[in-house]
């Protein structure tokens, strides 16, 4: 298994600390809105690097954290609070947003065959956890108080830069628009580790500690869960590239100095999902989650079979055209596959079948090649192998690439809610002579492989395989 390592800046043999498990980090939701496309792409990359290291025979053991609390819109110590602005917009208490949008979060990792991770822990649960660590980075000489708040000391650990790559001079550079001046630290990369005294006066969510009642910066929370959940080596950390400063940096530079010796080994990280108009994120009011592609027609699993076919460490441009594209191909996949199932042959050749299955193994080991892995399963369903070994095979790597590659299509009550809609839409253009708006429905519907079919009873619809 070799993977590209953003600490090193190559693609790095994989060996993990421990022969008996891999531990991999995943950085959660923060649980104030819906998560949008552009962060389940992250999501869906993170899920097949799992699956593919259990498909290699690695025992793995998945830890990933839920923000309820502590998440700044600037992604630094600066900015407004997401989870305060979401509750007061939708007039509940935060700890309801919370749960609303966690539950929402497993929704999502549901429809789109993602497994959930074997830990999840909510950034709420772990207070003491966070007191920990601070009083360690305090009493080392870390970490220091002012202001009724407590800082990391960036300047305290030599390699803050080494994951970015960038120098101090190049930071401050890049970020001097966004960062607000905070005169209690001694420099602007220092981080909030708990605050007592912020412009947030009116958090909801504040904890008794011994530096003040107030609350966790949002950093700390990733150190100490995957800390208490992982142990102190950690094999893989994940997370989308905005993600490497200063969330990650800041990571590094607090676990590194609470534990005295290198934390992580491996720091993978996954490209952004844009639009035409650049980056997705929910900070830009857009509304590009799950629901929205449900509502207009589009299978979650399609969305899947769409980031697939792109590397995970390559921008990934998204259109309501690419899905189009991607709904016949996947359809056209389920079709193969479904003629296969019907006309089974011979028994199943084990050894023919290690070729491919080798094959499958070296594009996931060369740096998580998940186009080269499509490309291994269409390779085994244009092969001479009998049909009972193509199943066999499909079966096997789907459960790395959980397409429902072999499940039988059902319409879900979402899609079958928008046909309906479009159905009652086109009837009613066509009773006000509005024949080019229900000719427009009628296209719209086909470019997704649903055909109308107008009967003396009425419009029904089918599915095009």
């Amino acid at each position: 298994m070799k993977i590209y390592n953003t600490l090193s800046k190559k693609v790095e043999e994989f060996i993990p600390y421990s022969e008996k498990e891999v531990t991999m980090y995943t950085c959660g939701p923060t649980v104030y809105y819906y998560a949008h496309i552009g962060n389940l792409r992250t999501y869906i990359s993170e899920d097949v690097l799992e699956k593919g290291l259990r498909y290699l025979g690695y025992n793995v053991k998945r830890c990933m954290n839920i923000t309820d609390v502590g998440h700044l819109s600037g992604d630094s110590d600066t900015g407004e609070d997401k989870m305060a602005k979401a509750a007061q917009k939708e007039h509940k208490s935060v700890l309801d947003i919370a749960k609303f949008y966690t539950e929402a979060f497993f929704k999502d990792l549901e429809r789109l065959n993602i497994k959930k991770p074997d830990i999840i822990s909510p950034a709420t649960l772990n207070i003491d956890s966070y007191i920990k660590m601070i009083n360690k980075l305090l009493e080392e000489g870390y970490a220091y108080k002012s202001g009724g708040n407590v800082y990391f000391d960036t300047a305290k650990f030599p390699n803050y830069y080494e994951l970015s790559g960038r120098s101090k001079d190049d930071l401050l550079l890049a970020v001097r628009d966004d960062v607000e001046e905070d005169n209690n630290k001694k420099n602007p990369f220092d981080f909030g580790l708990w605050f007592t005294n912020s412009k947030f006066q009116n958090q909801e969510l504040k904890w008794d500690s011994p530096f003040g009642y107030g609350y966790p910066g949002w950093h700390i929370e990733c150190s100490a869960i995957a800390i208490k959940n992982l142990g102190e080596h950690l094999d893989i950390h994940c997370g989308g590239v905005d993600n490497i400063f200063p969330h990650h940096t800041n990571e590094i530079a607090q676990s590194e100095s609470y534990l005295n010796h290198k934390w992580c080994n491996y720091w993978v990280h996954m490209e952004f999902l844009n639009d035409k108009e650049g980056k997705m994120s929910k900070s830009k009011g857009d509304s590009k989650d799950l629901n929205s592609l449900i509502e207009k027609g589009y299978n979650p699993i399609v969305y899947r079979y769409f980031c697939l076919q792109s590397h995970y460490r390559k921008v990934l441009v998204y259109s309501l055209e690419s899905l189009d594209s991607a709904t016949n191909a996947y359809n056209k996949l389920k079709n193969k596959i479904k003629n296969i199932k019907n006309n089974l042959s011979g028994e199943v050749d084990y050894e023919k079948s290690k070729l491919f299955q080798d094959k499958f193994k070296d594009a996931f080991s060369n740096d998580m090649n998940t186009s080269m892995m499509l490309t291994t399963l269409y390779d085994v369903i244009k092969s001479d192998l009998n049909n009972s070994t193509k199943l066999y095979l499909i079966e096997d790597f789907d459960k790395v690439l959980s397409l429902s590659l072999l499940e039988e299509e059902k319409i879900s009550a979402e899609l079958e809610s928008y046909i309906n809609e479009k159905i009652k839409e086109r009837a009613m253009a066509k009773e006000n002579k509005d024949y080019a708006k229900a000719d427009e429905i009628r296209d719209e519907l086909l470019s997704k492989n649903i055909i109308l079919k107008d009967t003396k009873e009425g419009t029904t619809f089918e599915i095009r395989k």
